[in-house]
């Protein structure tokens, strides 16, 4: 099945896209043409972006929403299918990245991470689906993770809700090509975004961490979050199952496919390291 090649006029909704790679997609859809519908749950970024958007001569609208509130992503869902009556493109992109070893990591941060990463696609995908079966078109972008397909030390919830969005994915791709619409999970490694300054961690007794330190290596190591949303158009055009981004993400993948035994191994040594 072919993806969607131009996006002229096309409405892309995304979510998450107060910040980082929301943000950086709503711009790559505003340049090619298409009509970004964006959400957050922070009203200023929204409202930010929004602007900044309109600035470039494009159409936009946007709404504040939590995603892991089933009733907002449904009002948001009628808030854009009232407005143009379509959806082309729905990018599931929102989450949070709170971490932490798991014996010690709270059940109820547990079930937040979940409510968020995954919870959060699933609602987006059950308010959206309908009309695209209707339009016998349209492609879905999931933001999973490099952590969806390589556990990664010590984020075992935000691993977890990553992997399951993967697995997800690859089901829902399956199933949805009868009716035209295309699937991708989007894999990015690590990304200069707002994820570890608003993240959250949980300690060991007598261990430390140094947030302020993270968010620098982020911000110096990091991959743009452009790159993410150059990834997000290109799997979309050419309609592909999993796009991993950055390098170290294909490296790990990899090595995780030849050698499990391996991988473990690596994962041991990151353990020992981070613990």
């Amino acid at each position: 099945m072919p993806g969607i090649k131009n996006f002229k006029g096309k409405v892309a909704v995304i979510t998450g896209a107060g910040s980082g790679i929301g943000r950086a997609t709503a711009h790559a859809f505003a340049k090619e043409g298409a009509i970004p519908v964006i959400a957050d749950i922070h009203e200023e970024r929204i409202e930010n972006v929004e602007k900044e958007i309109k600035a470039l001569g494009v159409e936009v609208s946007s709404m504040v929403a939590d995603v892991s509130d089933r009733a907002q992503v449904e009002a948001f869902s009628k808030f854009v299918l009232d407005r143009y009556g379509r959806v082309d493109i729905l990018h599931n992109n929102a989450g949070i990245g709170w971490g932490g070893p798991l014996e010690v990591f709270p059940l109820e941060d547990f079930q937040k991470v979940m409510e968020v990463n995954f919870w959060g696609v699933i609602y987006g995908v059950q308010s959206f689906l309908p009309r695209m079966i209707e339009q016998k078109s349209g492609h879905i972008v999931n933001t999973a993770s490099g952590a969806g397909l390589n556990g990664v030390i010590p984020l075992g919830a935000y691993s977890a809700s990553k992997f399951a969005i993967v697995g997800y994915t690859e089901v829902l791709r399956a199933e949805l090509r009868r009716h035209n619409i295309g699937v991708t999970a989007v894999c990015p490694g690590i990304i200069n975004t707002n994820i570890v300054k608003d993240g959250k961690a949980t300690l060991i007794e007598g261990a430390s961490a140094d947030q302020e330190k993270m968010t620098a290596f982020y911000k110096r190591f990091g991959w743009p979050p452009e790159r993410v949303a150059k990834g997000v158009l290109k799997g979309i055009r050419k309609n592909r199952a999993i796009v991993p981004v950055g390098p170290e993400v294909w490296i790990l993948w990899y090595i995780k496919r030849f050698s499990i035994t391996l991988a473990d191994l690596i994962n041991s040594i990151f353990a020992r390291m981070a613990l």
